[in-house]
């Protein structure tokens, strides 16, 4: 066996696991199935896995699973105890104590109080928050991706295709910038049929086989809004870009499609450390 097949063989792998973890988060993984699904020794695979992602493929599990409570907090009215239930933890207890060490208040109080709540509106019906936006032009943007369909919360899932598949393929480059293209408006879409595509920067990688795929965002001015704070509080800025900025501000949009470029990784810092750039078009 050469070395292209060996690594395309850890590559088809790696996309297995992934797609197994994410389709059974409500599930108890077991690190031994998962391994066995890699068809390799729990010895071997786990130390191959967190070579390439950079964590344990339990923290990975974890990651996750915390990722979509806070989604869950931000966007459904479902219970703080159903949510602790759904992420795994024995009880509501463990569930408060882990997540106010990760997003800095317990649950419940996230809820009211998190970084989403600056976008709540008044009881005038404004909404109160104001952040900086830069006006910038950009040159066009070469990328390499993996399209997803689904949830924008759940494009983690396209991410960690993209990543594992270019680390196989000897394509990962530490000057990637990472960026989401979001091709449809969450508020008309169904969540199951928005389309997205998780991308890398690739001025110099030339694309042949799936999953990755070309594409490009467009050169030309655009507003950017820079959010710090989970991903599951993003749709909020949006509404405020669209709701309060943009009106005020006089400009016009331009046809072509938002992105976000993410400037730090949330596998190395907490999410209320996470810094995301949004890019809206003007003409």
């Amino acid at each position: 066996m050469n070395g292209e097949t060996a690594w395309a063989l850890y590559e088809n792998r790696l996309r297995r696991v992934s797609a197994y973890i994410h389709d059974h988060l409500d599930e108890e993984l077991d690190m031994e199935k998962l391994a066995e699904i890699a068809c390799m020794s729990s010895y071997h695979w786990h130390r191959i896995y967190r070579a390439i992602y950079g964590e344990t493929l339990a923290a990975t599990v974890k990651r996750l699973r915390r990722h979509r409570a806070a989604g869950d907090i931000v966007g459904t009215d479902l219970r703080v105890s159903e949510i602790a239930k759904r992420s795994g933890y024995p009880n509501l207890q463990s569930f408060n104590r882990i997540f106010k060490s990760v997003y800095g208040m317990p649950p419940a109080r996230y809820r009211k109080e998190g970084s989403h709540a600056a976008f709540a509106p008044s009881p005038n019906g404004r909404i109160q928050a104001m952040f900086d936006i830069t006006l910038r032009k950009i040159a066009p943007i070469t990328l390499v991706g993996v399209a997803h369909t689904g949830s924008y919360m759940q494009i983690g899932r396209s991410f960690e295709t993209l990543f594992g598949t270019l680390y196989a393929r000897g394509l990962a480059q530490p000057e990637m910038r990472m960026i989401g293209v979001y091709l449809d408006d969450p508020d008309i879409v169904p969540a199951d049929e928005l389309r997205s595509i998780a991308c890398v920067t690739a001025d110099d990688i030339a694309v042949s086989e799936p999953p990755l795929q070309q594409t490009s965002v467009e050169g030309g001015e655009y507003a950017v809004l820079r959010h710090k704070g989970p991903y599951a509080d993003m749709h909020k800025a949006y509404q405020w870009l669209y709701a309060e900025w943009l009106p005020k501000s006089g400009r016009q949009l331009r046809d072509s499609v938002m992105f976000e470029e993410y400037l730090n990784n949330p596998r190395e810092v907490p999410p209320t450390e996470l810094l995301t750039e949004i890019y809206m078009p003007l003409a």
